[in-house]
């Protein structure tokens, strides 16, 4: 059984209108939600073998603030420009590419943006939990954190329609 656990940067600052989009940082609600969010992915018991990460400035920052939450060590962390802004079938081929590892990482996350993320999720999800279904289908928020479940040795194996949706959180349910 492989886990995967799809989150949204948290909440980012509009404030300087001459920032490109890649360097905007988080905004203060931002800031706040971000660790509580990891402090809720830890309190589950989730701890990713392997975190794919955006390089854009405010995912590399929710990645900082959820990061103390999980423990030591460390996961391991890619930070990958194709990530940023992807479409859901670029972020599929990087899960995908997660396949020849040795050992196969069990518990994958990704932190990106939407709508690539939202997407991703739609296009994976095959069942789950009645609740979190209609919660992620209403909307993907900033720091929303969707969690699947795949019957599945490889991610090479992970497609459409496979994965199990087990929860979706979002920073105003943690409050």
């Amino acid at each position: 059984m492989l886990t995967l656990l799809l989150l949204r940067h948290a909440k980012s600052n509009w404030d300087n209108p001459a920032l490109a989009d890649y360097d905007r940082p988080l905004a203060k609600r931002g800031r706040k939600s971000a660790p509580r969010m990891g402090a809720e992915i830890a309190a589950l018991g989730l701890r990713p073998d392997i975190i794919l990460c955006s390089s854009a400035a405010r995912t590399r920052e929710t990645l900082s603030l959820v990061l103390p939450e999980l423990g030591t060590p460390p996961p391991e962390i890619i930070y990958d420009d194709a990530i940023y802004m992807a479409a859901p079938s670029d972020l599929l081929a990087a899960l995908r590419a997660l396949a020849p590892r040795d050992p196969a990482p069990q518990t994958a996350m990704i932190v990106g943006h939407n709508p690539g993320m939202e997407e991703l999720a739609e296009m994976l999800v095959g069942g789950g939990d009645e609740h979190s279904l209609e919660l992620m289908d209403e909307k993907f928020p900033t720091c929303a954190l969707a969690v699947f479940t795949f019957d599945a040795k490889d991610w090479a194996d992970i497609a459409p329609g496979t994965g199990t949706l087990t929860r979706f959180l979002t920073p105003a349910q943690l409050t």
